[in-house]
């Protein structure tokens, strides 16, 4: 038996790249008309400002600072006792909205940690269970 062994002719395949073009275009034009710009650099606003004393007096809050040396000062009065007892009448006297009032502590970074403690413990002898430390960013820090 023989084989026929003729060289077939193949053709390469043939791809038309204009049906893909026209629907390429298409899109493109569906999007481009389509598409929403937001206009919010037109508007010109002018935002309101606030006085920063007039926000930071809040009826709820107790400020006390504690000093590099341990000193406390309740608002803008300093104690010259530094016991708990003191300290917690400070805070009763200072807390005007009662057992709701948050306790916002500035403690000093040299500041003891007892002192801090003792602020803690003051509060919680005083009913004020709310207790939050005041930070500042390093970025902000002054030297």
């Amino acid at each position: 038996m023989a084989m026929n062994f003729r060289s077939r002719r193949t053709e390469a395949p043939e791809i038309n790249l204009i049906p893909f073009i026209d629907v390429l275009l298409v899109i493109l034009i569906f999007l481009m008309l389509s598409t929403t710009y937001s206009r919010f650099t037109e508007l010109q606003l002018t935002l309101p400002t606030a006085d920063v004393q007039q926000q930071r007096d809040r009826p709820r809050e107790v400020l006390i600072a504690v000093t590099a040396e341990g000193g406390y000062v309740i608002g803008k009065q300093a104690l010259d006792d530094r016991s708990v007892a003191a300290v917690a009448a400070g805070l009763r006297d200072a807390a005007k909205a009662g057992s709701d009032s948050v306790v916002i502590i500035n403690a000093d970074a040299a500041a003891p940690h007892q002192a801090v403690v003792t602020v803690m413990e003051a509060a919680r002898h005083a009913g004020l269970s709310q207790i939050t430390f005041a930070t500042q960013s390093s970025a902000g820090k002054a030297k």
